[in-house]
């Protein structure tokens, strides 16, 4: 069968495709761009479960400014680009270096080869059950009646180890009283965030990174910019308590929705526990939110 595809290729080239001067394409060849074919592809999935993604889009158009330049014969632009090109690429490594070294990490388990040829990761599934969903809005509106701060991260695509790995492992399933039993005052996990991934709390007293986004009200303590910081890094809905108020914020997006109810939050979560968020219906999203007080003037810290 392999044979008869061989020949097959090298009779449509030479009949059809004779005018391109192109070296003979051997079985060698074929298997060397299968290979790379395959580990292209799972590099690209790698890189989509991370904060990497982004920046690989970043890139992308990057590239197509400077081809448009090499086509137009921009001989400055080009001269710029030939000098900064090993700068970017020893910062991009710098940069990257957690998800690098995470990277290196999973070539050593012994899931790492089942994981490979696992074609099924992609299919529509829920991200987590209808009942978590409830549990979390249970959890949180009891936390807000006793003003009881609390921060909730909930993963989406990109997974969040980063993070998961500076916090204490629990891998419980989520329940009201296991998210109230947490936060609750003195008690050793209450003080960070936790990270729910899937049906599961995988991590608590994590650390998030801080927003240094200006436009953010000067009321707003560490745990609301908290909260936005982790959003501006990857695609997780985080879920805020105010210890202050009791008022319950989300953040998405790099962007902070003050003072939602208990339905609204329902709502939100079963928008998302369907499966991926596209562009576009996130941006729909996104412009049905701002008509949640996120102008209120009211002190939520």
């Amino acid at each position: 069968m392999i044979q008869e595809l061989f020949a097959f290729i090298n009779s449509f080239a030479s009949k059809y495709l004779f005018w391109v001067e192109s070296p003979q394409i051997t079985k060698i060849d074929i298997v060397e761009i299968v290979i790379i074919s395959f580990l292209l592809y799972n590099i690209l999935v790698w890189i989509k479960k991370t904060r990497a993604w982004n920046l690989l889009k970043g890139i992308l158009v990057v590239a197509v400014f400077i081809l448009i330049a090499a086509v137009f014969q921009m001989n400055t632009i080009l001269w710029i680009v030939g000098k900064i090109v090993n700068v970017v690429a020893i910062a991009i490594v710098i940069v990257f270096q957690p998800e690098l070294r995470r990277a290196l990490e999973q070539l050593g388990q012994k899931s790492f080869i089942t994981s490979l040829f696992s074609f099924d990761s992609q299919k529509e599934q829920e991200r987590f059950s209808e009942k978590v969903a409830g549990e979390l809005v249970k959890a949180t509106y009891e936390m807000a009646k006793v003003k009881t701060g609390a921060l909730i991260v909930i993963e989406q695509n990109v997974v969040l180890s980063e993070y998961e790995r500076t916090g204490i492992a629990l891998d419980s399933l989520v329940s009201s009283q296991l998210l109230i039993n947490i936060f609750e005052h003195n008690t050793p996990l209450h003080d960070g965030a936790i990270i729910v991934r899937g049906n599961r709390v995988v991590s608590a007293t994590c650390y998030l990174p801080l927003s240094d986004n200006m436009e953010l009200s000067k009321e707003l303590g560490t745990r609301h910019r908290a909260a936005v910081g982790i959003s501006e890094v990857c695609d997780a809905l985080t879920i805020v308590v105010s210890e202050e108020t009791g008022n319950v914020s989300i953040a998405i997006g790099g962007e902070l929705y003050r003072n939602v109810d208990a339905e609204y939050l329902r709502g939100k979560l079963n928008f998302i526990r369907k499966g991926s968020m596209d562009v576009s219906r996130f941006r729909i999203w996104k412009r049905r939110m701002r008509h949640v007080s996120k102008n209120d003037e009211t002190s939520d810290k």
